[in-house]
């Protein structure tokens, strides 16, 4: 039996890897700049870019075309 906590869990954080997609694409062409957003927001997209690097390199992680874990 499904758990509806865990799918919507799950739901969240590919939403929140969406986000930060779509965030680091709109720094890129550009559009926006890091520091445009809030100085937490700007803390905690460092901190998961810092975090999601070192898992990378520990977990051995495959690696899509623009080099983020996947």
């Amino acid at each position: 039996m499904a758990n509806p906590k865990k799918d919507f869990s799950q739901l969240d954080a590919d939403f929140v890897r969406v986000l930060e997609d779509l965030i680091d694409a709109l720094i890129a062409n550009g559009t926006l700049r890091l520091t445009d957003l809030p100085i937490q927001a700007q803390q905690k997209l460092t901190q998961r870019k810092q975090t999601r690097a070192r898992l990378s390199k520990h977990l051995d992680l495959l690696d899509d075309d623009d080099g983020q874990v996947i």
